[in-house]
């Protein structure tokens, strides 16, 4: 992890007032936002939160059976929430937990009914706007039992070339039966750094399927959520899909706890570098009989860059399956002379093996979301082909 000082970041004095209607903001900052994966015009939504710099500056719910707020007045409201605020995470892990704590500036407050299945997603935005802002942000998902939700939550800057910090922590509970889908997709700036923090539980039966899609610059960025499978039957799936351009460093992956039988736990990444470096890591640890774990890394190297593939398989008991494949280098020569021969020239078969290769139909995003992602790997062919 590379060191970063903290004094660098602005922490205090970046408030801004309410955006009652999200549709008015300013057209640069809406692009920036849908290449986050964010439509603020959208209405097939069933609540919206949108966080700017050190202010929740909208809060909207569509579905009586979610309950979407901003982190501080649910503490507010539930008396600090004892049983979901900083049960995950200690407080005390680095300077970065510790100055969120101690210097909160917002986040979000999800909650399901129990029972409920929310057909639409909650679209959520953690957005950086002043320059050498630093962004302490604390959320809160609670997916009561039999209950079912999909997050969106794009994280973004507001121009490519903008300067800042964000530090996210995230608490994340699924409760017997639920199942909760959660889609990330960050686009921040080249002189960006990044320090999300996430911890999850699984209950009994629960299911929580997280992807995560980075296809634009970062300089720096440092992820590792750990996942509790704590019940009988629970299951946890991570889809990544990364691109690393020149001057990104990238050092993000998964793990997850296997503590109860019949648990299920898989990560499949899919990770190109165009000239920054990527660690890609995983880490699977099965505590209980049965549980079946599996690692999937693919990386590609287009023009320069590294990609380091670190995936660990734990069991601390007999009869535990674990597996991983990992590979990582170019694209193979006779993938692009096969199409080649049926037609195309080599930009084109190299950007058709790197389209397929970054495929994200298998995260089931919203058709909208879908396409900007498309967009984007439009772009990255184009650039490859320069």
């Amino acid at each position: 992890m590379k060191k970063v000082d903290l004094n660098d970041f602005k922490f205090e004095g970046l408030e801004h007032a309410v955006i009652e209607d999200l549709t008015s903001i300013e057209a640069d900052e809406k692009e920036q936002l849908i290449m986050a994966g964010v439509d603020v015009d959208s209405k097939d939504v069933s609540a919206t939160f949108m966080q700017v710099d050190h202010s929740n500056v909208h809060c909207g719910t569509n579905d009586k059976d979610v309950e979407v707020m901003d982190i501080k007045k649910a503490l507010e409201k539930y008396d600090g929430l004892p049983d979901y605020y900083f049960k995950l995470i200690d407080k005390e892990k680095d300077e970065f937990t510790r100055n969120a704590a101690a210097n909160l500036h917002g986040g979000y407050f999800v909650r399901t009914k129990k029972g409920a299945k929310i057909e639409k997603p909650v679209q959520s935005c953690l957005f950086l706007k002043a320059e050498n802002s630093g962004q302490n942000i604390h959320n809160i998902v609670v997916v009561e039992e039999n209950s079912e939700l999909h997050i969106i939550t794009g994280c973004a800057a507001a121009h490519e070339k903008f300067s800042g910090g964000h530090f996210g922590l995230s608490e994340i509970y699924v409760k017997k039966g639920g199942k909760l889908t959660f889609t990330m997709v960050h686009n921040w700036g080249e002189n960006t750094v990044v320090r999300p923090s996430t911890m999850g539980v699984v209950e009994e039966g629960g299911t929580l399927i997280n992807n995560y899609v980075l296809m634009k610059k970062v300089k720096d960025l440092n992820s590792y959520p750990t996942i509790f499978l704590n019940g009988e039957g629970a299951v946890a799936r991570f889809n990544s899909v990364l691109v690393a351009p020149e001057g990104s460093y990238i050092d993000t992956g998964t793990r997850i706890i296997q503590n109860a039988p019949d648990t299920k736990a898989e990560t499949i990444s899919r990770t190109i570098t165009t000239g920054g470096t990527i660690i890609s890591r995983g880490h699977i640890q099965g505590n209980n009989v049965p549980a079946r774990g599996h690692i999937e890394c693919q990386g590609l190297i287009l023009g320069g860059g590294r990609i380091h593939a670190v995936p660990e398989l734990e069991a601390t008991v007999e009869g535990v399956e674990l597996s991983h494949e990992a590979a990582v280098g170019k694209i193979a020569q006779e993938e692009i002379e096969y199409l080649m021969a049926r037609g195309m020239d080599e930009d084109e078969a190299t950007s058709t093996i790197v389209r397929g290769f970054l495929n994200v139909d298998i995260m089931g995003l919203p058709e909208k979301l879908q396409k900007e992602i498309d967009k984007q790997i439009e772009e990255l062919d184009a650039s490859d082909a320069m």
